[in-house]
């Protein structure tokens, strides 16, 4: 069945080269696998998929933010609201999934598995020094939620030498960003600080953003053999979350604003304040050749309040949908505290190599809703009001994790070597809340991955494994009916966590200067953790969380980077997906055209193809340097056609867009300069970045496009700036 669903050319694609094999000597066998730092080097014996991006490329790319650059790695897609926040997928999963859920993917930053409210994370890409993606189940290093994959950031390590650094940018809909940086370098010690600011008056009604960033690292050198790194980052972030369009015909009509005098279509949350900090040391020690120690420290806090529920109904209850523009129901105070601990061992010898890792993490989540405005609770007498200032929850969850995981490689010949890993998580969670719910849950979970890598050659290599992933309950999904104040969910503290089985075979090697990795996946999810009535189900019925669901995604990509001459080099990253699920037969909507009334029709979307995946996705980029000091980009990037709902009812077409750099960075004795411009969507090519449905939004007993929740892209947009170092 893997080769008959609609596979064909992606087969081919995948494995477009043929090689003779031959054996080589490997030396010393090393293990490359750390969830602390990227310092040991990404090697050809590697046996999933991966990817790398260097920050030297991201900052030539002078893109405005991350999503655009992540759209060159084959697999990734990504959700992208205002500013610097974003939600990451890989091959897919997740993709049906669009409001506060977790993305599936382990997202690490200095060792920091960070993660924000709403499952997306906050990047500032001025202060990135590589990224580092690892396809396939991840749990196997990272623990909870690693499904797909884990992207693994380090910032910037300091600098080589003593210097200042300055940066202005600015863009369409008034978008501008501003770095400075200072750093100094001796043969001991060297660090930076860096201060910036990026911030937008936004294309859509209500989406400007302003984000700052204190950031900095100090690397010390404490002997020939250990050093110590301490870094921190702090940013305030602010930012309106509006961009959405209720239907076609509104998009078309006003594409920049939502808001047509009817409070209910407004989003539902927004006017955003965050707050983050994120502190850590690392302190490395090499005892031979062979032998490394790593120990790492962390704390990542992240304060949020927004506002929710646009206000529909007075104090006495009445219904009106003419409220003001900021008339919101709800304060939200979110603070998350994230501590962690962990310490690896590795060793190599001539024919194996060893990890032991210790991964210990004390997080808690505070949780506040407040009534901004006095609302009617109950619509039957005796009627139950809430005030101003009231509060609606109060809760806290801690989660403790207790994890131990290695990595075992053995070349069996010159030629092949074989790598284990395995990984066991307890998960503990504890909630407390003001109504003196109290709600205990544990879990243990044994995460692995099995593959081997064949040398064939001086520069080719054949890989292979199978890993899994997983997710744990949340309190929330465990204890629905004592703890959501929506709806009428009952608890299931039965649930299971959910798992995906990820096979893998694939190619990689360099040809003619030319790095390529060609591969073919299959994720098998499994115990799919969704509402009885479907995720995002519209009922007044009896519904619980349970383990209902499954989902399988396949499919091939292929990866191109390299020069081809002196002056001319470039990228290609291909993506094949065929996602669909393999049960959910609960999806449920209100289509009695009632807003007083529920009455849900239930439809079975077993083999219905999983919204907002593109069959085919491709991003090329072709460099020319025809000079030291002279830089063009040109970059085409393109995917096809894609469901917005689960029933599959309305396709969304494809697109493609096409956009250009150019950049003169000459260096006039020790000042180092570079102008650049920056030209993206060259032909203003209209279409939405997003398009989701999941009910019958205008309540006219029908599902069709007008349904649709939909992000209009900005067209075309410029950007240009200037660089100096001294």
């Amino acid at each position: 069945m893997f080769l008959s669903r609609r596979f064909g050319i992606p087969l081919a694609l995948a494995l477009l080269a043929t090689h003779g094999f031959a054996e080589e000597n490997l030396g010393t066998v090393r293990v490359e696998s750390s969830t602390i730092d990227d310092r040991f080097a990404h090697k050809k014996e590697e046996i999933s998929s991966t990817a790398l991006l260097g920050g030297d490329k991201i900052d030539m790319a002078h893109t405005e933010n991350i999503q655009q650059m992540l759209q060159r790695i084959p697999g990734l897609t990504t959700e992208l609201s205002t500013g610097d926040s974003l939600k990451i997928h890989i091959r897919g999963v997740e993709n049906q999934m669009y409001m506060g859920e977790k993305p599936g993917v382990a997202v690490v930053i200095d060792g920091v598995p960070v993660f924000e409210r709403t499952g997306k994370v906050n990047i500032d890409m001025d202060n990135i020094e590589s990224i580092r993606v690892i396809k396939g189940g991840a749990s196997y290093l990272f623990g909870d939620d690693a499904l797909s994959g884990a992207v693994i950031i380090t910032t910037k390590r300091g600098v080589k030498q003593t210097e200042l650094f300055g940066a202005a940018e600015a863009g369409s809909y008034g978008y501008r960003k501003y770095i400075a940086r200072a750093g100094y370098a001796n043969d001991d010690l060297s660090f930076h600080l860096q201060a910036s600011q990026r911030a937008s008056d936004g294309y859509h009604e209500n989406s400007e953003y302003d984000n700052k960033y204190l950031n900095g690292k100090l690397q010390y050198l404490i002997d020939d053999s250990s050093d110590l790194n301490l870094g921190m980052e702090y940013s305030q972030r602010e930012k309106d979350s509006h961009g959405t369009v209720g239907g076609v015909s509104e998009a078309r009509d006003n594409p920049k604003s939502e808001y047509n005098g009817y409070q209910p279509s407004r989003d539902y949350a927004r006017m955003f304040d965050v707050e983050l900090l994120k502190l850590f040391a690392t302190y490395a020690k090499d005892f031979d050749d062979q032998s490394n120690l790593l120990l790492s420290a962390y704390m990542y806090t992240d304060t949020t309040e927004y506002v929710s529920a646009p206000q529909t109904r007075d104090a006495n209850g009445s219904f009106s949908p003419q409220f003001g523009d900021d008339d919101y129901v709800y304060d939200n105070h979110y603070e998350q505290v994230q501590r962690g601990l962990k310490g690896e061992y590795r060793s190599s010898f001539e024919r194996s190599a060893a990890l032991l890792g210790v991964d210990l993490r004390m997080n808690s989540y505070d949780n506040k809703v407040i009534y901004r405005v006095a609302q009617r609770l109950t619509y039957r007498p005796p009627h139950a009001y809430a005030q101003a200032g009231d509060f609606k929850s109060d809760d806290t969850t801690d989660e403790n994790v207790y994890a131990i995981y290695g990595e075992y490689k053995h070349a069996l010949t010159d030629a092949l070597s074989l790598t284990a890993n395995l990984r066991f998580d307890a998960i503990m969670l504890d909630y407390e809340d003001s109504m003196r719910n109290q709600f205990d849950k544990r879990f243990n979970v044994y995460s692995y991955r099995l593959g081997g890598s064949y040398q064939m050659g001086e520069s080719d290599a054949l890989f292979a494994n199978f890993s899994t992933g997983f997710r744990a309950p949340t309190v929330t999904q465990l204890y629905a009916g004592e703890v959501s104040t929506y709806g009428s969910t009952i608890s299931n503290p039965g649930l299971k966590p959910e798992h995906s089985y990820n096979y893998e075979l694939g190619l990689r090697g360099v040809k003619g200067g030319i790095n390529y990795e060609a591969s073919l996946f299959w994720i098998d999810r499994q115990e799919f953790i969704m509402k009885s009535s479907g995720n995002y189900g519209d009922t007044d019925t009896t519904d619980k969380w349970d383990n209902i669901g499954g989902a399988v995604h396949r499919g091939a990509e292929l990866s191109l980077g390299g020069s081809i001459t002196q002056t001319i080099g470039g990228s290609l990253a291909y993506t094949y997906l065929d996602a669909y699920y393999t049960d959910y037969r609960n999806f449920g909507i209100d289509l009695d055209g009632d807003a007083q009334q529920s009455n849900v029709t239930f439809f079975d979307v077993t083999d219905n193809e999983i919204p907002r995946t593109s069959a085919h996705m491709i991003d090329l980029v072709v460099d020319y340097r025809p000079t030291k000091v002279l830089y063009f980009m040109a970059e085409l990037n393109a995917r096809s056609s894609y469901y917005a709902d689960d029933l599959n009812e309305i396709e969304i077409a494809g697109h493609g867009t096409l956009n250009l750099l150019a950049s003169y960075a000459p260096k006039i004795g020790d000042l180092a300069l570079e102008l650049f411009a920056r030209v993206d969507n060259v032909f203003d090519k209209q279409y939405y970045s997003t398009a989701r449905s999941s009910s019958d939004r205008n309540e006219d007993g029908i599902f069709d496009a007008e349904d649709l929740s939909i992000t209009v892209n900005q067209g075309r947009s410029y950007l240009a700036g200037l660089n100096m170092t001294f």
